[in-house]
């Protein structure tokens, strides 16, 4: 990810998944995410729902809800993470799956 900005209640980031590469599933107790894709598909999983996102389309995680961003296509996939709440460290990521083993 890039960071592209970062304010006392919000942090704006540059997503980009590879194809066939997934984020954790995760939740995070300080701030709620809105993703916008701007190319590429993503498949979301937030809860149990599974959703599906083109370019131009869009997805609100509130804070405490389990979600995962994927990209189960072979093009890459870029994001627009708007992040807003009281804290963004990466320390607030509870990893419930990871592909890559972190904690």
């Amino acid at each position: 990810f890039e960071s592209i900005v970062l304010a006392p209640n919000y942090q704006v980031k540059r997503l980009h998944i590879h194809p066939g590469s997934s984020l954790s599933l995760q939740s995070h107790q300080h701030r709620s995410e809105h993703w916008v894709v701007v190319s590429g598909t993503a498949t979301v999983v937030r809860d149990e729902e599974t959703i599906y996102l083109e370019t131009n389309s869009s997805v609100y995680i509130n804070a405490g809800q389990k979600h995962r961003l994927s990209n189960e296509t072979d093009v890459p996939l870029v994001v627009i993470e708007v992040q807003t709440g009281t804290y963004f460290g990466e320390d607030d990521i509870v990893r419930i799956e990871d592909d890559y083993n972190r904690v």
